[in-house]
């Protein structure tokens, strides 16, 4: 039987209103129960992941911002790995060559030069995870992660590259242009020490080679004595397969990009269709291979 469990949130966890289903919820709740580790994996800050678990009454370990932080369940850091001053301003330099809109997400927040970009962002993401939700519903939710504090506005992205006291953990870059967006990734390539993934279908997601989800979950599964071969991972994006490798049983949501089903042994349903629920209870009855 399987001993550990980790989940995506965006597209996976969480239905079309990003919300978690008391479907969901309960069999997180009976799986933690048995005494299966569970873990949330996820782009997400710390602050956006933490307060839609707490509303759901689910207490775990969470991977956030790709791997950059690692949180325990009564939310204390327990791993960090940011991307230097020098790489982030280098990054920066990129990115602005093309003229393309992208976020910075620090250890203290997320933040963004243009607030109506910042709500197209958001609203990509959403859309993506669930394309049958009207475009309105996932505004709404956008302007909400402004008006929570979840992302705050600054005039210059500089001064938190030369704020010693604020550790760089993503760049979250967005664009509907394909051809803009290709032109960042091209530029990117030329950039070591760092990772690049996508959970979206206009973004790309930037972090340091070391943070990313699976080499997060590798760190939080030794600490704990839990092994991969016990482990199961769950997830619809790019930005999910590091830690499909490193699991033995990787499972594709029913809305999963082909490339993610592609690679996982094991499918389930959709996101709006209870499927971690479903995942957790086929795991909890089958060996693991």
């Amino acid at each position: 039987m399987i001993t550990s469990i980790t989940t995506d949130m965006d597209g996976t966890l969480l239905n079309e209103n990003q919300e978690i289903s008391e479907v969901n919820k309960q069999a997180i709740l009976d799986a933690q129960q048995q005494g299966i580790e569970v873990i949330v994996a996820t782009g997400r800050s710390y602050e956006e992941a933490r307060y839609v678990l707490q509303d759901a009454g689910i207490s775990c370990d969470i991977i956030c911002v790709n791997g950059a932080e690692v949180r325990s369940k009564e939310g204390k850091i327990i791993y960090q790995s940011g991307i230097p001053s020098l790489h982030a301003k280098e990054i920066a330099a990129a990115l602005n060559e093309t003229g393309i809109y992208f976020e910075v997400y620090t250890d203290k927040g997320t933040y963004t030069e243009n607030y109506e970009m910042g709500i197209e962002l958001i609203v990509d993401i959403f859309t993506t995870a669930n394309p049958a939700v009207k475009e309105e519903q996932v505004r709404q939710s956008a302007r909400e992660r402004f008006e929570k504090g979840h992302i705050k506005l600054v005039e210059d992205y500089g001064t938190l590259f030369n704020d010693d006291s604020q550790l760089v953990y993503k760049f979250l870059v967005f664009s509907f242009d394909d051809d803009q967006l290709n032109a960042a990734g091209e530029k990117l390539k030329t950039i070591e020490g760092i990772a690049v993934s996508s959970s979206g279908k206009e973004n790309l997601e930037v972090n340091s080679i070391d943070a990313q989800k699976g080499v997060a979950l590798q760190k939080v599964l030794k600490d704990k004595g839990l092994s991969p071969e016990g482990a199961m991972a769950m997830g619809d994006n790019l930005n999910d397969l590091s830690m499909m490798k490193v699991v033995e049983r990787p499972v594709a949501m029913g809305n999963a990009l082909p490339e993610v089903k592609e690679f996982c042994a094991y499918q389930t349903a959709m996101n709006r269709e209870d499927g971690v629920a479903k995942a957790i209870r086929e795991a909890l009855q089958s060996p693991v291979k």
